[in-house]
C-alpha cells in the first residue's frame, strides 16, 4: 500500500500536499516524496523515513510552482526503503513527468523484461517505472468511439497504450510541467478522491487528506477514468474498461482512517457494521469487549452495541509508535507489538473479555496480546476476528504475505485458537463481510475467496507469493 496526493492551482501546492501526505502517513512510513512543477521545471525532493522527520522547511522551499503531487511509501514491489521511493521522474516524448503510483502491477516482470530487450533502462526496481517506461516508447492507440479535446491529442492515444499494456491496481498522479492527469485501474482496486479548495484541485488516496486543508469532498475518480487537470479545465475521459469492479475490501478491514470516504462509503461505518455482523453471528458470554487499537475500536464498538455489553479500553496504546503490519521484516513488526501497547489492568483483572481485531494474518501479533491481557489477570479471553480468515496472498497492493505464512492456511480453527492461546476464537464470516459493504459484487475480497479477479502474469518469471 501506498498514499498519494496532489493538489493543482495552488501558491501553496508543495505545502499542500505535505500536509495531505502526512493525513496519509498510515498507509506507508518508508518514505515520503513529493515534486512540484513551476510551468518551466518539475522539482523533486525524497527521503526515507516519515513525512514530518523527513522534509524540512528548505525542502518545501525549493518545490516550486503552483502544482505538486506526493507520495508516501510502503513497499509491495521494488527494495524496501528509499532508492525507491516516489514520485518517480523521468524524460518521455511528452517531455519530463513525474508519477505516484498506489497499487501493484501483476505484469511487471514481464513488461519489464520485455522493455530491457528494447533497450529502454530503468533506473529503479519499483513496478511503478514500468507505466514511464512504456510512455517513453511513446507509441500510440488511436481512440475507438470517443472524440478527444484538442489539448489532449498528445497525451490521451500515449496513455492509451501504456495502460493498454498494463495489468493490475493503479490508481496514479501524472504531474506534467502544465498539467496533473489522474488515473484509475477499469477494476477500481485501489481508492482516489478528488475535492477542491476554493480554486485549488486536489487529489488523494482517501478524503482524510482534504479535511486538513479544509477543502471539500467532490467527488471519486471512477474506476477506468482518466481526468486531465489544467489552467483551461478539468476534461474527463472513461476509457478504461473492465467486465467488473474489483474494489479493495481490505481498505475497508484494516488499511483507510476510519474517517475517510472511500468505495462510495464512510469507512467508519463498514466498519462499525462488521463488528455487529461479527455479534449477530456469536454465542459467547462474556463481562466486557476491548479492542486491539486502532483498526479494532470501531468494529469493538459495533459489536459491544449489538451484544449490549460494555465497551472499554483494555490495552493503551503508544500512539508514537508506527503500525506494525507494515514494517518491513518479522523482527520489527514483533518488536513494535511490543512497544506500542500495554495492558489496562483495571478493566482486565478478573473479567471475561471478547478482545476484537481487524484481521489475523500470521498469528504472532495475536499471541504476544493474549499473552500480555493473561499476564494482566485476564480470567477468560475469546477472539474475534471482524473479518474472514486470510487464505490467500494479496497481489494488488497489499503486503500481506505467502500462503505458507498465513496461519489459517497452515492450521485448523482450533489448533490456532490454541497457538494464540485463547479460550476460544471466531471469525466474521465471509458472506457477513459482504453483508457490511454496499454492492458485495463490487469488491475484491481475493485474500478471503480466493477469487482473483486478474491473473498473475508475473508468476510465470519469479518465486512470488504463492
Amino acid at each position: 500500500m501506498c498514499g498519494i496526493a496532489g493538489v493543482f492551482n495552488s501558491p501553496y501546492a508543495s505545502e499542500y500536499v505535505f500536509l495531505m501526505i502526512y493525513s496519509l502517513q498510515h498507509r506507508g512510513q518508508e518514505s515520503v516524496g513529493i515534486s512540484s512543477s513551476d510551468g518551466e521545471k518539475i522539482h523533486t525532493v525524497k527521503k526515507a523515513g516519515r513525512v514530518l522527520e523527513a522534509i524540512r522547511q528548505e525542502d518545501l522551499n525549493s518545490l516550486k510552482g503552483d502544482m505538486a503531487i506526493a507520495h508516501v511509501r510502503y513497499s509491495t514491489a521494488g527494495n524496501a526503503g528509499g532508492f525507491n521511493a516516489q514520485p518517480i521522474v523521468r524524460e518521455t516524448p511528452l517531455g519530463e513527468v513525474a508519477l505516484v503510483h498506489n497499487g501493484n502491477l501483476v505484469n511487471f516482470l514481464t513488461l519489464r523484461k520485455e522493455l530491457e530487450a528494447k533497450g529502454i533502462k530503468f533506473n529503479y526496481n519499483s513496478d511503478t517505472e514500468v507505466f514511464l517506461a512504456l510512455l517513453e516508447e511513446g507509441k500510440e492507440i488511436k481512440p475507438q468511439g470517443f472524440d478527444i479535446h484538442p489539448l489532449d491529442r498528445d497525451i490521451i492515444p500515449k496513455l492509451l497504450y501504456v495502460f493498454s499494456r498494463v495489468k493490475g491496481a493503479y490508481s496514479l498522479l501524472f504531474l506534467f510541467k502544465d498539467k496533473i492527469v489522474a488515473v484509475r485501474d477499469p477494476y477500481g482496486f485501489r481508492p482516489l478522491v478528488m475535492g477542491r479548495k476554493g480554486k485549488s484541485i486536489l487529489f488523494a488516496s482517501e478524503s482524510c487528506a482534504f479535511d486538513i486543508l479544509e477543502g471539500e469532498f467532490w467527488r471519486e475518480v471512477k474506476p477506468g477514468e482518466i481526468l486531465v487537470v489544467d489552467q483551461k479545465g478539468i476534461r474527463s475521459y472513461r476509457i478504461l474498461n473492465a467486465d467488473r469492479k474489483a474494489q479493495c475490501i481490505f481498505e475497508f478491514v484494516y488499511f483507510a482512517r476510519p474517517d475517510s470516504y472511500i468505495f462510495n462509503d464512510w469507512v467508519y461505518n463498514v466498519r462499525k457494521e462488521m463488528g455487529r455482523q461479527l455479534a449477530r453471528e456469536d454465542d459467547v458470554e462474556a463481562d466486557v469487549v476491548i479492542p486491539v487499537p486502532d483498526s479494532g475500536i470501531v468494529p469493538a464498538l459495533g459489536y459491544a452495541e449489538e451484544k449490549k455489553l460494555p465497551f472499554e479500553y483494555g490495552l493503551i496504546r503508544n500512539h508514537y509508535v508506527g503500525r506494525s503490519f507494515i514494517e518491513p521484516t518479522p523482527e520489527l513488526r514483533n518488536l513494535r507489538v511490543l512497544m506500542k501497547l500495554s495492558p489496562n489492568r483495571a478493566v482486565l483483572q478478573g473479567k471475561r473479555i471478547v478482545v476484537i481485531d481487524d484481521s489475523l494474518v500470521r498469528g504472532t501479533t495475536s499471541k504476544r496480546i493474549v499473552s500480555m491481557l493473561r499476564r494482566a489477570g485476564a480470567k477468560e479471553i475469546h477472539m474475534r476476528i471482524a473479518s474472514p480468515p486470510v487464505v490467500g496472498p494479496c497481489y494488488y497492493g497489499i503486503d500481506t504475505p505467502t500462503r505458507e505464512e498465513l496461519i489459517a492456511n497452515r492450521m485448523p480453527l482450533e489448533d490456532i485458537a490454541k497457538f494464540i492461546g485463547v479460550d476460544s476464537l471466531r471469525y466474521l464470516s465471509l458472506e457477513g463481510l459482504r453483508r457490511s459493504v454496499k454492492n458485495a459484487g463490487d469488491f475484491c475480497d481475493a485474500c478471503f475467496s480466493l477469487n482473483y479477479p486478474v491473473e498473475v502474469e508475473d508468476l510465470k518469471l519469479s518465486k512470488l507469493k504463492s
